[in-house]
């Protein structure tokens, strides 16, 4: 691996972002809840997703219908 002078040597290096220590505290936290079941998503969404789907495909009809009739 390259040596780069600008980059903090040894073990004692400063992370002055906090970076690493927030990264470790989620990996902890994370591996406390393993066993845990994930929350549900709730159905809002995915039914008006599904309503605008279903919306599209009748307006897209209804233009072809239109136009080719």
């Amino acid at each position: 691996m390259a040596h780069n002078p600008q980059a903090p040597q040894g073990p004692e290096s400063h992370d002055p972002a906090g970076s690493t220590q927030m990264f470790r505290a989620f990996v902890d936290e994370g591996g406390s809840r393993r066993g845990a079941q994930p929350a549900a998503a709730p159905a809002g969404p995915r039914i008006g997703l599904i309503a605008g789907i279903v919306a599209a495909v009748v307006v897209v009809a209804a233009v072809a219908w239109l136009a080719l009739g």
